[in-house]
């Protein structure tokens, strides 16, 4: 079939389908020639292109597909509204519903993917000219968590976790490996999971992929290094032989098990940051020096960053004033 001077085609079992998709093509094509996309195509079927073509290119693409799914199902959501009626009160009543029942950072996650999706809506497909949520107030952003795992509670987890100098023979023993390597490192749980024996250095591990998508290079204290020598012979291509979702699932079972609550897995890197920002500071390496390599070493490619894992308590900055 030929529609403005385009030539399409596509397959079908019977004529009746084929005429169907003939008479939405070429509704389809006149629309977008006359930029009118929008007056034909819903919010609903923006975040179905979206899912299928620009979520399969992002890190972590499985998981935004599951939640474009579980939004268009949501009954405030205006899946069904056309995109040339869109209005930022489709998406304010939307945005109230969704702050009744889950929190404000997951609502502000939420309206950041819904307006990607209308970004993209605009500038690469045309459905729209102007993106509505634009104008739609976001919620205020959450408290950080300044959660800091006692020494305490590490040694409780840790010996819970059956760590010790013997070799690492069980799962159980490698979540508190990992566990250790992360109060070392700052390393987040999908890091230490991904990590490759090909790229531990003498002196540093290489990750390929972090958070921000970007090459990290972590350095390894004594301590570290020990720790991984002792992961040798566990798995043959990955250090810690975990996936994230097994790290997850039985560093909560045993952390229940030791009788502890209130931290975390992620919660060490807060530790990491605040332990390790003491031990530069004890040194003879320069404030500002520390500040950077602290940065550096977390991955973090903004200084303020910092303020947000590292959580000393006031009586350590008062004792260490003197």
């Amino acid at each position: 079939m030929q529609v403005n001077g385009e030539r399409i085609g596509a397959t079908f079992d019977t004529k009746r389908e084929a005429d169907d998709w003939i008479a939405r093509a070429r509704i389809e094509k006149n629309a977008a020639a006359q930029g009118k996309t929008g007056t034909i195509k819903t919010m609903g079927q923006a975040m179905q292109r979206y899912a299928e073509e620009i979520s399969p290119t992002k890190r972590g693409g499985d998981k935004e597909v599951i939640r474009i799914n579980a939004l268009v199902r949501h009954e405030k959501f205006p899946g069904k509204i056309k995109m040339s009626d869109l209005t930022p009160d489709h998406f304010s009543t939307w945005r109230d519903a969704r702050l009744k029942v889950v929190t404000r950072g997951s609502v502000l996650r939420d309206m950041n993917l819904v307006s990607s999706i209308l970004t993209t809506a605009r500038r690469e497909w045309r459905w729209i000219n102007a993106n509505p949520m634009s104008d739609v107030r976001r919620p205020a952003e959450p408290d950080h968590r300044e959660v800091v795992i006692t020494r305490r509670q590490i040694a409780t987890m840790l010996r819970t976790l059956n760590y010790g100098a013997g070799p690492i023979r069980s799962v159980q023993q490698a979540v508190g490996m990992a566990f250790a390597m992360a109060l070392c490192t700052g390393m987040r749980a999908g890091e230490l999971c991904a990590l490759k024996w090909v790229d531990v250095r003498e002196d540093h591990v290489i990750l390929h992929i972090t958070k921000n998508g970007k090459r990290r290079e972590v350095p390894l204290s004594s301590r570290a290094k020990m720790l991984l020598e002792r992961m040798r012979d566990f798995d043959d291509e990955k250090v810690f032989g975990l996936t994230s979702q097994s790290l997850d699932a039985m560093f909560r079972k045993y952390r229940a098990r030791a009788g502890l609550s209130g931290f975390t897995f992620h919660d060490s890197r807060h530790t990491a940051a605040t332990m390790i920002a003491g031990r530069m500071r004890s040194g003879d390496i320069p404030a500002q020096q520390a500040v950077m390599d602290l940065c550096k070493m977390f991955g973090w490619s903004k200084m303020d960053q910092a303020l947000v894992y590292y959580n000393p308590k006031a009586a350590d900055i008062a004792a260490r004033l003197g």
